[in-house]
């Protein structure tokens, strides 16, 4: 009898997962639930979407053919709302129940409403799913005067659609500076600068009171301190809230997210998870990590599907994930852990060059380029070889960084 594979989730992570899984049980029927209406499109792409530069046919990766032709079914529209661990259920909104004998949860997370009056007015967007992105493209192409909310990266792809939409908008951030945990204030002025070219202005040490509304529609956000911002488009960016209510009734450990090992396997039989949902634990630093980059998420997938056919502790995830940052006229990377290091190093290049490296432990973990990222292929290497004492090498900030001197210098 052939087994049973029960996919939650239709993103990358997902779309991974059951790619492998065909490729390596032939026989085995493949089961896809999404809540989402469309099958895998891309989402690194979304904000170039969003900013008027690709049209939405450019997204697409998949198509339903795709899946017909591998023999996989694709639930689009399809909402689980449980999960029976001993009986090897999910239950669907439906009422109908399904069996599985494997389990992949990817099913990632849901941007986060702040907790402040009138957060729900309309022109408030969150940007996430393809629904969200058209309906902030349509709104910041009419939109006069805007508010961003979030110092992350969805925070900046926010800031940068109002830019290339011609949204005069105010960048309001809790901190000194944007995504403070892995930029000094020395790199972050190169950030700030560049937004600032685009009319959309840095305002840091401020937390939302409220928001104004006429008539349902915002019209205004306000501070702790009652500076009054005027705006009739909003994108808030603070974080997301994991998707895990679906094993409120199980022993599958979540903590802000689902806790899974090295081979994406929660513990509990027959059931793994992937993607941004999960707390994984990382081998090459040795500690529980989370990371949601598109890479990370399909290596993820890949993993989880390979064990679920073979067994458990069959591969392991190890991976140095990477984010690029293309919005501005010189590029962008952050790779590894940045914001994780118990020492750091930094140098400036020139104006729009700088770079940043996080150490733990002397090893290398992660860093930001900002300028040139020629180097990122040679900082992963040193972080996949867990070279030892790189932090005290004289080398390690070399603008063209050679992995030879790196490794003859260690102590």
């Amino acid at each position: 009898m052939s087994k049973i594979y029960c996919i939650i989730g239709n993103g990358v992570a997902g779309d991974s997962a059951a790619a492998t899984i065909r490729e390596r049980d032939p026989d085995s029927d493949i089961i896809i639930c999404t809540e989402e209406g469309k099958p895998l499109y891309n989402r690194i792409l979304l904000k170039e979407f969003a900013k008027g530069k690709l049209n939405q046919n450019s997204m697409e990766i998949r198509d339903e053919d795709w899946y017909q032709d591998r023999e996989i079914e694709l639930r689009l529209s399809t909402q689980v709302i449980g999960v029976d661990a001993e009986d090897k259920i999910i239950k669907l909104h439906s009422k109908e129940e399904q069996r599985y004998d494997q389990l992949l949860i990817a099913t990632g997370g849901t941007p986060r409403e702040m907790d402040v009056p009138n957060s729900g007015a309309k022109g408030i967007h969150h940007f996430w799913t393809m629904k969200d992105t058209i309906e902030i493209r349509n709104h910041a192409e009419k939109a006069n005067s805007g508010i961003v909310i979030g110092a992350g990266l969805l925070g900046i792809d926010l800031a940068a659609i109002c830019g290339a939409q011609g949204v005069n908008a105010k960048y309001i951030m809790r901190g000194d500076r944007w995504w403070r945990g892995a930029l000094s204030r020395e790199g972050s002025k190169i950030i700030h600068r560049s937004l600032e070219r685009t009319n959309v202005s840095p305002v840091f040490d401020k937390d939302i009171e409220c928001f104004e509304e006429e008539n349902g529609e915002v019209s205004a956000v306000v501070t702790t301190e009652g500076e009054r911002y005027e705006a009739d488009f909003v994108g808030v960016a603070v974080g997301l809230d994991y998707n895990t209510e679906i094993l409120q009734d199980t022993v599958v450990e979540c903590k802000d997210g689902i806790v899974v090992d090295e081979h994406m396997f929660t513990g509990v039989e027959g059931i793994y998870a992937a993607g941004d949902i999960t707390r994984y634990h990382d081998v090459i630093v040795g500690e529980e990590m989370q990371n949601g980059s598109w890479g990370s998420a399909k290596k993820q997938g890949m993993v989880a599907g390979e064990n679920m056919v073979n067994g458990s502790n069959c591969k392991k995830f190890e991976w140095v994930p990477s984010y690029s940052v293309t919005h501005f006229e010189y590029p962008m990377i952050s790779f590894g852990h940045p914001t994780r290091g118990d020492k750091y190093m930094e140098k400036t290049y020139s104006e729009n060059e700088w770079r940043r490296l996080a150490f733990k432990r002397g090893r290398l973990i992660g860093g930001v380029l900002i300028g040139d990222v020629s180097s990122q292929s040679r900082y992963k290497k040193i972080i996949m070889d867990r070279l030892e004492n790189v932090n005290q090498s004289a080398f390690i900030l070399d603008k063209k960084i050679e992995l030879e001197k790196i490794s003859n210098d260690q102590v």
